[in-house]
């Protein structure tokens, strides 16, 4: 019986990630901040087979505990905007150095991380300098890591398509920053998860960097356009220019959950799609799902009434 490691595990990618381990009959750690929050987990699997357990990944003492006798530790760890000690230097690149120096000195066989696609240090969004930042750390100290760049993930959890669906029921308008042509390609959490789960006992995969895409590429305003229609409401898609936004996510970012920040209107101005000559989803032999087959079953509940 093998022994993963999980940072982040709570998380969205984390908890599907966490099932489909548990279904291969693993033991898991998951390493939290806040293990009470994580117990949700344990009904994922068999008595004793999951096991939250209390780390910061700024931790060093923290994390030799959580990843001592692993057979795989997976770091997936990040956050979208900074807030006090929670910043994207900290986490992104300090805590996955510490992650991988530590993973390294205890000899633990396979290492993978969730870096993001568009990770670049020259970029002038601090979330991605300090992903690819965070990537070069990790890779001094683990040479052996396995890394994905997903694109924006989908899946009944996620913080894109509904965060925008709640924004539908009360606003007679959905913003199209930057006039809504930036293109994604989103991936299903699943399909992200099964990536992992194909990297983690494959020693094929040890050092290489997959970028994970979904089977479509849409721009922004196609993405409102199909999640109006899905939910059955009308409204004004109403382009706001990067400039404007700037300002507006200036103001909007000193709430406590920041519906939108200024680093995020600088993302939005690159688009999200896989490399034509990176290893994608497809090198990992994963049968991708259709944003159009799954994001219907939980959108719907933001139809008139509740559902279509």
């Amino acid at each position: 019986m093998r022994t993963i490691t999980i940072f982040g595990g709570s998380g969205f990618v984390g908890r599907y990630l966490v099932q489909k381990f548990a279904d291969k009959g693993d033991l898991i750690r998951v390493a939290v901040r806040n293990p009470i929050a994580a117990q949700f987990l344990k009904p994922l699997g068999d008595v004793g087979q999951i096991t939250p357990v209390q780390a910061s990944i700024l931790s060093s003492k923290d994390i030799i505990k959580a990843i001592q006798g692993a057979d795989v530790v997976v770091n997936l760890v990040g956050i979208l905007f900074e807030k006090g000690q929670q910043t994207f230097e900290a986490i992104h690149v300090e805590g996955a150095r510490l992650v991988a120096e530590k993973a390294k000195e205890l000899e633990i066989p396979t290492f993978l991380h969730m870096s993001a696609l568009g990770a670049h240090k020259e970029s002038r969004s601090r979330y991605a300098s300090t992903k690819a930042r965070g990537e070069e750390a990790v890779r001094a100290h683990f040479p052996e890591v396995t890394l994905f760049r997903p694109s924006v993930i989908f899946g009944p959890e996620d913080a894109f398509l509904n965060r925008f669906a709640k924004m539908a029921r009360l606003s007679p308008f959905l913003p199209l920053i930057g006039g809504g042509k930036t293109r994604f390609q989103p991936m299903y959490v699943g399909d992200v998860a099964e990536g992992f789960i194909k990297a983690a006992f494959d020693r094929e995969m040890c050092g290489k960097t997959y970028e994970l895409g979904g089977p479509s590429v849409y721009t922004f305003k196609e993405l409102m356009n199909y999640l109006l229609k899905v939910i059955k409401r009308r409204r004004l898609l109403l382009p706001v220019p990067f400039c404007l936004a700037k300002g507006i996510s200036a103001v909007a970012q000193l709430l406590p959950t920041p519906p939108l920040t200024p680093d995020q209107v600088e993302l939005l101005k690159t688009d999200n799609v896989v490399s034509t000559q990176a290893l994608t989803a497809e090198n990992l032999g994963i049968r991708l799902k259709a944003l159009e087959a799954f994001a219907p079953l939980y959108l719907s509940r933001y139809c008139p009434g509740g559902r279509a």
